[in-house]
């Protein structure tokens, strides 16, 4: 197990691009994780990694060994899945993303009920709102809102999110309520964008008559957090462009009121996102089956 431990310390470090990230990724300490890194190079009589005092960058014997070592690992992880079937007892550690809001209200809570039926399964879960890359981040799932790219990923589709445009009466009070989307922009109003390093979309795409028209809109606040551009917009501080399921109690409530609804934004595709190899893994699909389940159950309600 020592040799496999070796590669599975190797591919996580290539795919990190940090040593520091991979040990933490497996759970050991960066002096275990570069002795895993050096025990391989002496094994294999190649250097690895070229290794400076601000970056790692993989070697090109790196690069060559790395399909062989990601080959490795899956066929372990198929033999082994296929142990797991048949005993209908899976196990092993999941990789997942999802976003923060959905990660922190439906995700999080439901591992809790999903390890008393499979104890054996550990969860590894991060949230972020940027858009992650599936395989070079070596996630097993990543639950996805809004488009999604070609790819050869296995893609379930969970539901179409109705989204809307929306403020504090506060906000309206002093600035007005948009009525559609050229509103937005003649009246100059203050839009809650959601930006993050290597974002693309910069506007807000809107259902007019003439079909759909992208608004270059602006404001004085950005976060990459979608749950701060609620509480901005919450404290009356511009518009914010949500998923309805998740503003849903303050619209209830009238902390924030509907507006531009002459225009209102498409509907955001929610997803399940999994390299095809990996959702053939019985935890991968337990899994995935599982919180698919619970995210049609609370988007229902």
């Amino acid at each position: 197990m020592a040799y496999v431990n070796n590669i599975r310390m190797f591919v996580r470090v290539y795919e990190l691009g940090n040593m520091s990230a991979a040990a933490r990724d497996q759970r050991t300490s960066p002096a275990v994780a570069s002795a895993r890194i050096a025990e391989l190079e002496r094994h294999l009589g190649v250097r690895l990694f070229n290794r400076t005092t601000r970056a790692l960058h993989p070697t090109e014997h790196g690069r060559l060994f790395y399909d062989g070592a990601r080959g490795i690992l899956e066929a372990i992880d198929t033999a082994e899945g296929s142990v797991m079937e048949a005993t209908q007892s899976p196990r092993g550690t999941l990789y997942v993303a999802a976003p923060l809001h959905l990660g922190r209200k439906v995700i999080a809570p439901a591992v809790v009920p999903f390890r008393e039926i499979y104890p054996e399964i550990d969860i590894r879960l991060r949230l972020s709102d940027r858009s992650v890359d599936v395989t070079s981040e070596g996630l097993d799932l990543a639950f996805h809102l809004g488009p999604l790219a070609d790819s050869d990923l296995k893609v379930r589709m969970i539901a179409d999110c109705e989204r809307v445009l929306a403020a504090a009466p506060d906000y309206i009070a002093q600035k007005g309520a948009p009525a559609d989307g050229e509103a937005l922009i003649k009246e100059k109003h203050a839009c809650l964008n959601l930006r993050f390093p290597g974002a693309q979309e910069f506007q807000w795409t809107l259902r007019t008559r003439d079909g759909p028209k992208r608004y270059d809109i602006s404001g004085p606040l950005e976060s990459d957090d979608g749950d701060v551009l609620t509480d901005w917009a919450l404290a009356g501080c511009g518009i914010v462009l949500k998923p309805r399921f998740e503003i849903a109690d303050h619209l209830s409530s009238g902390a924030l009121v509907e507006v531009a609804k002459a225009a209102p934004p498409y509907p955001a595709q929610l997803a399940c996102l999994s390299p095809s190899r990996r959702y053939r893994d019985p935890k991968v699909k337990v899994f995935a089956e599982f919180m698919i389940d619970t995210c049609k159950a609370v988007l229902r309600a």
